[in-house]
C-alpha cells in the first residue's frame, strides 16, 4: 500500500537526521504551502532557502552534513576531512563540514558552518555506499591531501588513516592512480611507500626525508623492545651500527613536552638502554627544521651512509 504525504516525509527525515530538501518533500507531495505552514507553527525550521528541519534549536554534526549536501543537489557529497570522519579517522577534525560540488554548480549563498569545494573529477565513482552522501575514504583524503599548501599536512593524513587501520597503502596507491592528475602524486606516492615500509606519523616520514636527503641508511620502524622493567614498548627509529651495536632514535612531539610525559620518557629510555643499545632524542620540530643537525649527529653516532644524498 502506497503510504500518504506525511507518512512518506516523516520516513526520509528519520532516515536523514531531520533534514529534509523543498525537492524532496515536492517530490513526495508537500508543496511549498504546507512547508510555509510548518515553519509558521514552529514545528519546522527554515535552515536554508532550499532545506527545512524537522526539529528545531542547534543543529548536530550529522545534521550539518546532511544541510550540506541537501543545500548543494544530488550530485553533492561529504568530503575531505569531513568524509573522513564519518569513515573513523580521528584527530583531524575541523570544524566546518566539507561539502564537494561539480566545478559548474551554481550555489547562491553560504551555509554556516559549511564549505564548499568545487572539483572536474566525476563524483559518481568517488561516492560510498551510504544512505549519507559521502566520498569513499581513499579519495576523500586525497582530495584534501592534494591542496594542501603544507607537504607535511598532507603526508599525515595519508600516515592517519592507515596508522588507524581505515585503509592500506595498496588502496591509496590504487586511487591515486584513478584520481590523476593529482598535483602532489609524487609526494604522495612516496609518502605510501614510506608508510608500507613501516612509518606511523608525519614525523617517521620526515626521517625517511631526512634519511634520502643526507643518505643515510634508513631505519628499521616500530622495533618491538622489551624494556629492564619487563615492559613491551615499540622504539621509533633503530638502526644496526657497524660494530655490532643498536643506535635508537626516539622523537619527542609535543605531547612529551608535558611534565606527566616527560618523566614517562625519561623512565622509558632509561629501560630501554643496554651495553650494546644507544638512545637518543630530537623533537619533531628539529626534523622539520634542523634535519641537518640531527643528520649530522646520526652519522656522527655511526649511522651508515647509503652513498647518495649530501653531506650535511
Amino acid at each position: 500500500m502506497r503510504r500518504g504525504p506525511d507518512e512518506a516525509w516523516r520516513a526520509l527525515a528519520l532516515r536523514q537526521e531531520g533534514l529534509l530538501s523543498r525537492r524532496q518533500l515536492s517530490e513526495l507531495g508537500v508543496d511549498r504551502w504546507a512547508v510555509r505552514s510548518q515553519v509558521r507553527a514552529e514545528r519546522w525550521t527554515l535552515r536554508t532557502p532550499m532545506v527545512v528541519s524537522t526539529t528545531t534549536g542547534p543543529l548536530s554534526r550529522a545534521q550539518v552534513r546532511w544541510l550540506g549536501v541537501l543545500h548543494a543537489g544530488p550530485e553533492a557529497l561529504v568530503g575531505d576531512l569531513s568524509a573522513a570522519e564519518v569513515h573513523g579517522l580521528e584527530r583531524w577534525h575541523r570544524d566546518d563540514v566539507t561539502i564537494v560540488v561539480p566545478q559548474g554548480l551554481e550555489l547562491d549563498e553560504d551555509v554556516e558552518g559549511v564549505v564548499f569545494r568545487r572539483t572536474r573529477r566525476a563524483l559518481g565513482p568517488m561516492s560510498a555506499s551510504s544512505h549519507l552522501p559521502v566520498m569513499r575514504l581513499e579519495p576523500a583524503v586525497l582530495h584534501f591531501a592534494d591542496y594542501q599548501h603544507s607537504r607535511r599536512t598532507a603526508q599525515g593524513v595519508l600516515a592517519a588513516v592507515v596508522q588507524q587501520q581505515l585503509t592500506t597503502p595498496e588502496r591509496l596507491h590504487e586511487w591515486v592512480r584513478r584520481m590523476r592528475p593529482l598535483r602532489w602524486a609524487g609526494l604522495l606516492r612516496t609518502a605510501l611507500d614510506e608508510i608500507e615500509g613501516g612509518a606511523r606519523s608525519v614525523s617517521e616520514l620526515d626521517v625517511a626525508r631526512l634519511c634520502r636527503e643526507h643518505g643515510l641508511t634508513p631505519p628499521h620502524r616500530q622495533v618491538r623492545r622489551r624494556g629492564s622493567d619487563g615492559r613491551l614498548r615499540y622504539t621509533d627509529c633503530e638502526w644496526d651500527l657497524p660494530g655490532g651495536g643498536v643506535l635508537v632514535l626516539e622523537i619527542d612531539g609535543a605531547f612529551h613536552m608535558h611534565a606527566e610525559n616527560w618523566e614517562d620518557d625519561i623512565a622509558r629510555e632509561r629501560s630501554l638502554v643496554s651495553t650494546d643499545r644507544i638512545v637518543v632524542r630530537c623533537t619533531a620540530r628539529e626534523l622539520r627544521e634542523e634535519a641537518y643537525r640531527v643528520a649530522h649527529d646520526l652519522l656522527r653516532l655511526g649511522v651508515l651512509r647509503t652513498g647518495t644524498g649530501s653531506c650535511p
